[in-house]
């Protein structure tokens, strides 16, 4: 684990697994009486983000993470890691820690989620039991479409769901290329340390049931979002799907079309700002120093507006 937080199991219903659970994760630099944040991770994904936290705290903010279920520190032996069948099976966990932080912190709180983390933290505002607690919603380059052609989504639609449907478990494996990953792994060609046995460079299966959920999840906020806080969608300037490991894959989103984030997230809510980072990768805050340092600063420009401190 890393130093400098504090990470507490939550204890959860059973689900048709078996024995569930998530992890909250508390800054011990967290100091009390001022906004906070709670961050929430992507696919095959977990916390993993230090200066994340160190960033807000020297910007007057606590902050907080939450791994969900089948997710990083929240893996239990026999579960299927990453999976699900609904989305809104993570409400639980959401709710747990939104009233933890509440409990603690009567001052502004801040939804931040990242790809998927993204689309569950938008779904939770739409419908979850404690959104109101909830000030504003930022996102991370959200998982707002999956990223093929129309034509090719049309098709997947009622496949996913007739294989899902079933075999339960049923699941594709190497899916997804291990470019971005490696991309961001200090061993291979990033700089970031992080556990591959809980964010493997070859990743996890992709179960067909999950990607129903997804695409349930997805629809429901193209067809019925109504978020009534103030929204930030922080998205990079392009996307592509590589071949091999080149230049522009330290530069670009390589998991997700930009062109979707921009067409159906000011459709979130009633107040949606979108800002386009100039060579931003998938995890903006993961991406080369200045990148970087340019999405904390607009995302705190942005905060500074819509967060009374």
């Amino acid at each position: 684990m890393i130093d400098k937080f504090q990470y507490k199991e939550i204890p959860l219903k059973d689900d048709y697994e078996g024995e569930v659970i998530a992890t909250s994760i508390s800054s011990e630099s967290n100091v009390g009486n001022r906004p906070s944040v709670l961050y929430i991770h992507g696919f095959i994904d977990y916390f993993f983000h230090p200066h994340l936290a160190d960033f807000f705290h020297d910007n007057g903010y606590d902050f907080y993470a939450l791994e969900l279920r089948k997710y990083g520190h929240s893996i239990l032996p026999h579960q299927h890691k990453n999976y699900c069948r609904h989305l809104d099976e993570y409400f639980e966990e959401l709710d747990f820690a939104i009233q933890k932080i509440r409990s603690e912190n009567d001052r502004p709180l801040v939804l931040l989620g990242h790809s998927t983390g993204g689309l569950i933290s938008s779904l939770y505002l739409n419908k979850g039991r404690f959104r109101d607690q909830v000030s504003v919603l930022v996102l991370n380059s959200p998982f707002l479409e999956t990223n093929v052609a129309s034509t090719a989504r049309k098709i997947l639609k009622p496949v996913t769901k007739w294989i899902s449907s079933i075999i339960p478990y049923a699941k594709l494996d190497g899916m997804l290329p291990p470019i971005y990953p490696s991309s961001i792994h200090k061993g291979f060609e990033g700089e970031w340390e992080f556990d591959l046995e809980m964010k493997p460079i070859e990743g996890f299966p992709v179960y067909f049931k999950w990607s129903r959920a997804i695409m349930d999840g997805q629809d429901f906020l193209k067809m019925n979002s109504d978020i009534s806080q103030p929204i930030l969608l922080l998205h990079s300037h392009d996307s592509y799907l590589p071949g091999r490991h080149e230049d522009r894959v330290m530069k670009s989103d390589i998991v997700l079309n930009v062109a979707h984030m921009k067409d159906i997230g000011p459709k979130l809510g009633k107040d949606v700002t979108l800002i386009e980072i100039e060579n931003g990768m998938h995890d903006l805050f993961l991406s080369s120093k200045d990148v970087r340092q340019k999405a904390l600063q607009e995302m705190m420009k942005w905060l500074n507006r819509n967060v009374q401190v």
